[in-house]
């Protein structure tokens, strides 16, 4: 009789654990990133009553004959199944598509999370909402350290400077007339740089020669350069560049129609110091900074890290996890290679609860803890009637 009881109640805990479990899932149906877990059940040891015999010529083998004493929780496992896009437009919500987790440092512990709605504090470090630091690599001029390179912490240098670029070409397009008289001249200026983002004046300057064109540059810096340019059916025949203060003046797209006069300098590929003006995160994680002088520079890019085991990491709150010996070995790398996810910007993975299924688990629960329950009272009731057949 008192092998019910313990069954009972056995049964009792096994079911609350499930109804805690599932509680636990509907309460964070929109926790961004939150995996779900299901509860396990298994049965616990037997009692042997009869053991089994074998058979002979005379008597045939028996069966064991074993009482079981009640049920257990064997574990309660994550899903780490995707969860749903929430596409929010700030430009610092990241969202794994696919495996991995997001690695981030919170009090000297390394963390691990799918939560990627993150924002730089006013030190320019990436943080997440409880200020957990999200861990990647520090560009070193534009360059991104490879995946074997330690982890820091992923900052927005916003008092950093694109250098300025020294200007070593430009591009004249346009037309120039070829039925312009003798003596016409055509003046085309565009500021170039040297090395130090220090402008200067490059004048390229079109002169109407009996047999084509004359081109001179000059820099103001004392420097000059000049060709003689010719043009069959419009098409230029010679004279295709000229170099001014070594920078190269490509000419080869000019024309010599008639009528229309419409050189200009079209580009130089040269440019002063800039500051940092807005940045962009893309699909593998690079922080790309967008400076004020047209300069793109990869600041750091955001490292993922995937696990031999993931059901094996321990939920240790704000939806991170802990590395444990049960997870496996880790591997640290850049998104969209090795078999880790890509990262979507400007959206949240949220929760992977299905809320269908939570409830049909309550139903269960509930029902599973009444039967248990009903079991508890039967057995009170036998034992009542025991001790009445006393008088």
């Amino acid at each position: 009789m008192l092998r019910s009881l313990d069954s009972g109640i056995s049964g009792l805990r096994a079911h609350q654990t499930m109804l805690d479990v599932t509680a636990n899932n509907i309460a964070n149906v929109n926790t961004t990133g939150f995996k779900s877990s299901s509860t396990q059940f298994e049965d616990t040891l037997s009692q042997m009553l009869e053991p089994a015999s074998g058979g002979n010529a005379e008597v045939g083998s028996t069966n064991p004959a074993q009482v079981g004493l009640g049920v257990k929780v064997a574990g309660i496992a994550t899903s780490f199944t995707q969860g749903s896009t929430d596409e929010t437009g700030n430009a610092t919500d990241m969202m794994i598509s696919g495996d991995g987790f997001f690695t981030v440092q919170s009090g000297g512990q390394t963390l691990y999370t799918r939560a990627g709605s993150f924002n730089f504090d006013n030190s320019g470090q990436l943080v997440t909402p409880d200020g957990a630091l999200v861990q990647g690599w520090a560009a070193a001029g534009g360059v991104i350290p490879s995946g074997s390179a330690a982890l820091s912490t992923v900052k927005l240098p916003t008092s950093s400077v694109a250098p300025a670029v020294a200007t070593t070409k430009a591009t004249v397009t346009g037309n120039l007339p070829s039925d312009a008289a003798t003596g016409t001249t055509v003046s085309e200026n565009e500021d170039v740089y040297d090395s130090t983002g220090a402008s200067r004046n490059l004048q390229v300057t079109f002169t109407k020669t009996a047999t084509g064109w004359d081109a001179a540059g000059e820099d103001g810096t004392g420097a000059t350069g000049d060709t003689a340019m010719t043009f069959a059916s419009g098409a230029e025949t010679a004279g295709a560049s000229l170099t001014v203060g070594g920078v190269t003046v490509d000419l080869s797209g000019m024309t010599g129609f008639a009528t229309l006069s419409t050189a200009s300098i079209a580009s130089q590929n040269g440019s002063t110091s800039g500051t940092l003006q807005s940045y962009t995160l893309g699909s593998d994680g690079t922080l790309t900074g967008t400076y004020s002088n047209g300069a793109s520079i990869a600041l750091a890019r955001i490292a993922l890290t995937n696990f031999t085991n993931p059901e094996g990491l321990e939920k240790v709150g704000s939806s991170e996890y802990a590395a444990t010996t049960a997870s496996g070995k880790s591997t640290i790398g850049t998104a969209g290679t090795d078999g880790l996810g890509t990262l979507v910007g400007g959206s949240l993975e949220m929760s992977n609860v299905d809320l269908t299924q939570e409830f049909s688990n309550l139903i269960v629960a509930q029902r599973g803890f009444e039967a248990n329950a009903r079991i508890i009272t039967t057995s009170d009731q036998i034992l009542q009637d025991l001790n009445q057949m006393q008088h």
